[in-house]
């Protein structure tokens, strides 16, 4: 069966939650919401007056784990300024996750990285889940989804590492030195994501991507380049392989003649790989129909 994905052309307070809503699920308990709190310098990261009034319909709290690269949210102090500078800290009660450290949380199936990913640790005081992402392009996976946030935006500092690594280092002044398996990598990701949704149940996790600002670079970006693309819209669903598909799809299929750059980086860093992974170790489904809100 085809999974569904919601869509709506509109992007303000009031859409975003009618898509939350059209997912037909209640987050129960303490709810993360999982975003980028971007870096200092950019400026495509969500706009906290965008997503606010749901986060505070969900009684929520703004989650993130600090960088393995070095800016300036590699260290909790500077990403705390960061949090408030960007204007999340003024909506709602955020957490750095990996702020007193880690934790391992088994992944079964995977190929990569000896049986276990590494997040923050904080990820255990979490009922349930919003994966909250902004989708654009990205440097190294080719494009950032519904799918990275889950992997590398939940995965802490020493995650990140072995992430980027494929397994072969959790230091991150070491990793970078480790990262000629694109696949690898890619497959690395799909897993990760798979041993988040194992721990927090799927049930427990809903995603929406806000296709806007769409940079052929990452909200990790401290220097992104514009947008060559319009907007397009919002999309949310259950299946997080069906929706990062869709939103690929959008941009691959679209009309709008500045999508060029954004195509060359998706294809440059095979990152449909993401999705094929996640999809043959069973977190989700490529085929979908959308449903757009009226």
């Amino acid at each position: 069966m085809k999974s569904t994905v919601y869509f709506t052309k509109e992007i303000t307070p009031d859409s975003l939650i009618a898509i939350y809503e059209a997912l037909g699920v209640q987050l129960k308990g303490k709810v993360a919401v999982k975003i980028s709190t971007g870096e200092p310098g950019g400026h495509n990261f969500l706009n906290p007056n965008l997503i606010k009034d749901l986060v505070s319909k969900l009684n929520g709290t703004i989650v993130e784990c600090c960088t393995a690269y070095g800016g300036k949210r590699d260290d909790p102090k500077e990403h705390w300024k960061t949090v408030r500078d960007h204007g999340f800290a003024a909506i709602a009660p955020c957490d750095i996750m990996d702020e007193e450290g880690d934790m391992r949380i088994p992944i079964n199936g995977g190929k990569h990285l000896d049986g276990y990913n590494v997040v923050g640790a904080h990820l255990a005081n979490y009922d349930s889940m919003l994966m909250l992402s902004h989708f654009k392009g990205h440097v190294m996976g080719g494009f950032g989804g519904a799918l990275k946030n889950m992997s590398i935006g939940v995965a802490s500092q020493a995650g990140k590492a072995r992430l980027h690594s494929v397994g072969v280092t959790d230091n991150a002044a070491e990793c970078w030195n480790h990262t000629k398996n694109q696949d690898g990598f890619l497959e690395c990701m799909a897993e990760a994501c798979k041993s988040v949704i194992d721990y927090m149940g799927s049930e427990n996790i809903v995603y929406i991507n806000v296709a806007n600002r769409l940079s052929i670079d990452c909200d990790c970006d401290s220097n992104p380049h514009e947008p060559e693309m319009a907007d397009i819209g919002i999309f949310a669903s259950l299946d997080p392989v069906a929706l990062d598909q869709c939103c690929y799809d959008q941009i691959m299929n679209s009309a709008d003649p500045g999508k060029a750059s954004l195509v060359e980086r998706m294809e440059s860093r095979h990152a449909i790989h993401t999705v094929e992974w996640a999809a043959e170790i069973g977190i989700g489904n490529r085929e979908y129909e959308i449903v757009e809100l009226k």
